[in-house]
């Protein structure tokens, strides 16, 4: 269905957005040419969002604590800060409705929910190892 065209609005052209679930490396994530429907660049790219997906969840523990001190007072804003902007690219790089791109972000952020439940269960086990009580009773 031809649209008409308007003098005032510019037209767009070779603006086309998949709007189902598909499978291949012809996709363009976050950025206009990326991958560029290179193979190469579109595992590259695979891991990019598994490794942000990955970082978001790990981020959900909070900033990092010395001295049971979080380091300045403006850390904590910079780091949710961080971590936001890591959501939303994985949303957008998911938008781009590629399967391939679909399953590393949902494994990504599994597994980083996984060691983020981990590292918890252990630094609980530490505490209670350290209180000086059994932690099998």
């Amino acid at each position: 269905m031809d649209m008409p065209h308007d003098q005032n609005m510019p037209m767009i052209m070779n603006m086309v957005m998949q709007m189902n679930f598909y499978w291949g490396k012809d996709v363009t994530i976050l950025i206009k040419g990326w991958p560029n429907n290179n193979l190469g660049m579109y595992i590259l790219s695979l891991f990019f969002v598994f490794f942000m997906a990955f970082r978001v969840e790990t981020m959900s523990m909070g900033p990092i604590m010395i001295n049971k001190r979080p380091i300045g007072i403006i850390q904590p804003g910079i780091y949710y800060t961080l971590r936001m902007v890591l959501v939303y690219f994985v949303m957008l790089a998911v938008m781009s409705f590629n399967i391939g791109i679909f399953i590393v972000a949902i494994l990504g952020h599994g597994l980083g929910y996984v060691v983020v439940k981990y590292r918890e269960l252990v630094a609980a086990e530490m505490t209670t190892d350290s209180n000086g009580t059994d932690p099998q009773v």
